[in-house]
């Protein structure tokens, strides 16, 4: 299986004043195409407002910086007005009306990763936008607006023309735009970063799981994730994936070294990872990764709202220890004395090894 698993940066698809969108393409990643995954970055500027939009695919939006508010209408439900922050993971279901504006000096980073196996183009994120210079309205004819609307022609014209924006625009300082209510983050937003650890090894890393049971609106939108925190010079177990068809990864903070083992034992990757890397496993293939000694954070996103199934292949609870001393010793066609010597090591169930000493 001959595949393309460098890590890629996203790149600019709109937006000047006020912010800008970013997103991978299936050109540069066959492989979110193959997996039916799309992955995109919205960056809003102080004051910037990006236009309400709905999507043809669930997303997780997962805030990556700075401070914001986000407006999410669900399907035949009242609009939901949030104050979100870094660190927030945040369930939009197929058909979620969503729009974002950043009132802070810091810029607002929102990172969005989805199922787009209902998407018009597979391994990428169509947004159809209500209103803007290709908002749907201006598709339709003056009357058909009029009469669906109950407006006259000149008020339909200021409601279709008057806003030039695309996608993205700047608001004036003085504007008011609607208070968050601390109620409505309730069911739809969790704090990946202030959460309790699922998995927490000393100088080795930390696990927060992303799935129903802290988010339910996960449920509705198909996906799970998690969010990894991985010490300086520390080491992720090998193992592989039993989920979706990918693993999709974006290193949110730091960097490290990573190394893939896909069919037939051979090794498709060995690369460096950085901030701001997408970066993506097939399912079953073998992933391990090494920090910097600045230590290395990722988030990554499955298409179930389970948690994630990752099977190690070192550590106490590791496949290797669950097989018989005699399998062991066969299938390596080593001594008894070498098989004991494999099996008395990493005798720990850490999913995180420390850096040597």
């Amino acid at each position: 299986m001959e595949v393309d698993l460098s890590p890629k940066l996203a790149k600019k698809v709109y937006g000047d004043n006020g912010g800008s969108y970013h997103a991978w393409s299936p050109s540069e990643l066959p492989m979110l195409r193959e997996g039916n995954i799309g992955a995109a970055k919205l960056a809003l500027e102080k004051n910037g407002f990006a236009l309400p939009c709905y999507s043809d695919s669930s997303k997780v939006a997962f805030v990556l910086q700075g401070n914001g508010v986000a407006g999410i209408v669900l399907p035949e439900s009242e609009e939901k007005v949030l104050a979100i922050k870094k660190g927030d993971a945040i369930a939009l279901p197929f058909g979620a009306v969503t729009w974002w504006y950043n009132k802070e000096d810091t810029e607002l980073v929102v990172l969005f990763l989805g199922d787009t196996s209902k998407a018009h183009r597979a391994g990428e994120f169509t947004d159809f936008f209500l209103t803007g210079s290709n908002g749907i309205f201006t598709g339709f004819s003056t009357e058909v607006v009029s009469r669906a609307c109950d407006l006259d022609e000149n008020a339909v014209k200021a409601f279709v023309g008057n806003q030039s924006g695309n996608g993205i625009v700047k608001l004036d300082e003085n504007f008011e735009m609607p208070e968050p209510k601390k109620e409505h983050r309730f069911g739809m937003a969790f704090n990946c970063e202030e959460a309790p650890l699922d998995v927490d090894i000393k100088k080795g890393g930390r696990v927060v799981l992303l799935n129903t049971n802290v988010l339910p609106m996960l449920g509705e939108a198909g996906l799970g994730g998690d969010l990894i925190r991985l010490d300086g010079s520390a080491m992720c177990s090998p193992g592989y994936s039993c989920d979706s068809a990918l693993q999709v990864t974006y290193i949110v903070r730091g960097s490290g070294r990573v190394q893939v083992v896909g069919v037939d034992g051979r090794r498709v990757l060995e690369s460096t990872l950085k901030a701001g890397n997408l970066f993506i496993v097939p399912r079953f293939f073998v992933v391990s990764k090494i920090a910097s000694p600045e230590g290395m954070d990722w988030f990554t996103v499955i298409t179930s709202p389970k948690s994630p199934t990752f099977t190690q292949l070192a550590g106490r609870t590791s496949v290797w220890k669950a097989l018989s001393p005699s399998v062991l010793q066969v299938s390596f066609d080593v001594d008894a004395d070498t098989e004991k010597l494999f099996r008395s090591k990493r005798t720990s169930e850490a999913i995180f090894f420390p850096p040597p000493n």
